[in-house]
């Protein structure tokens, strides 16, 4: 399809899918110009978070004219590109725990406030998830509880014949979700709407005028508005005084659109967080362990770094999922050794890895 096939770039970093990018000719009858995007889902890929619709460009193609500021998309011989963003992720500018500049900052508000605008009953989407992962409209209760299962039982026990020995040394078991669920029972309810569920610095770009793009809509769901705050507080990582003033304004803004989708927000905020923070426990153990076996071999301070990783999340999760004593690095150093001298060599499951490791070793640039 490229005009030029040496020209193609990719596959581009990123870790649900393999990415080129590259022009189109002028017969194809393209206006604007510009790079085209064709993506597909890794081979092999784990999941650790449950997907809603069938088709993330059917999804776009619903949302243009609703959504500022997202790809655009065409169909060329049978196939759907998405337009690619010039430009650099909002986290190769501005890392994590630094302050966004305020023109970014409010073009966030304004994409939060018109996802809360898009109804669950406007949208004509094919949905891939299971009637009993669709909640009734506001119960925000069982809209967590679907999320809690897909973690215990797609994260947690599909994983457990490779990593249940090194969660048991972590201290993490069936009885963590038990503890999870009591942790955060007792959520209020608020009307639902389309959720990002994945707003992070490295899926919004900002091009060379500045406009915010979202990018990656492959984990959008309908459900919840506070916990795409809370997904996005979480990942975002903003300095204390700045995620105030984002849960503040998007407090006032969501219930100017949609009167009753921060009720409860003082109290079920830090719910949302800490399931987040449990979740977070989960797949960063497999992925932290996963890119170990890049390496030939996992050199001490490989390992040193995976450590310590390991236990700064397990830190932040260990309240919610009852873990009363966090082991200690060198523990947790000896533990990922012993994981890696039994199942580091497999190399059938290598390729899960690959898109984890090129996004960790990115060097923030530009595109989407």
């Amino acid at each position: 399809m490229s005009a030029d096939p040496d020209e193609v770039e990719g596959p581009l970093s990123g870790y649900h899918h393999e990415t080129y990018v590259f022009r189109l000719p002028a017969e194809a009858g393209v206006t604007g110009g510009g790079r085209w995007k064709c993506r597909e889902p890794r081979a092999s890929l784990l999941w650790f978070d449950r997907r809603c619709f069938d088709s993330e460009e059917r999804l776009l193609t619903e949302l243009q004219g609703r959504i500022d500021n997202i790809p655009d998309l065409i169909e060329v011989e049978g196939t759907v590109l998405q337009r690619f963003i010039e430009g650099d992720t909002l986290g190769a500018l501005h890392a994590s725990d630094t302050a966004v500049p305020e023109r970014e900052f409010e073009q966030i508000l304004a994409l939060f406030r018109q996802l809360v605008a898009v109804r669950p009953g406007s949208l004509l989407v094919k949905r891939r998830c299971d009637s009993r992962d669709r909640p009734r409209e506001g119960d925000s209760a069982g809209f967590l509880d679907r999320l809690i299962v897909f973690t215990e039982e797609r994260v947690y026990e599909d994983n457990l014949p490779e990593y249940g020995d090194l969660f048991a040394e972590l201290h993490l078991d069936s009885d963590s979700f038990k503890q999870l669920r009591k942790h955060v029972a007792g959520l209020r309810e608020r009307p639902f709407c389309l959720l990002h569920a994945d707003l992070h610095r490295e899926n919004l770009v900002v091009d060379r005028e500045r406009r915010l793009w979202a990018i990656d809509w492959e984990l959008a769901v309908i459900g919840d508005p506070l916990y795409d705050l809370a997904t996005h507080l979480h990942l975002m990582r903003y300095p204390p005084e700045q995620e105030r003033r984002m849960t503040e304004r998007w407090c006032a803004l969501v219930e100017s659109v949609r009167p009753g989708s921060a009720r409860g927000w003082r109290e079920d905020l830090p719910k949302l967080l800490d399931y987040k923070k449990a979740q977070s426990v989960f797949t960063d153990v497999i992925r932290t362990s996963q890119s170990l076996r890049l390496e030939p071999k996992a050199p001490r301070p490989l390992l040193r770094r995976a450590s310590r990783a390991v236990r700064d999340v397990l830190s932040r999760g260990a309240h919610p999922l009852g873990v009363e004593e966090v082991p200690s690095v060198s523990a947790i150093e000896s533990a990922l050794a012993r994981w890696f001298r039994t199942r580091g060599h497999d190399g059938n499951r290598r390729d899960r890895t690959r898109g984890y490791d090129m996004r960790l070793r990115r060097q923030g640039r530009v595109g989407s």
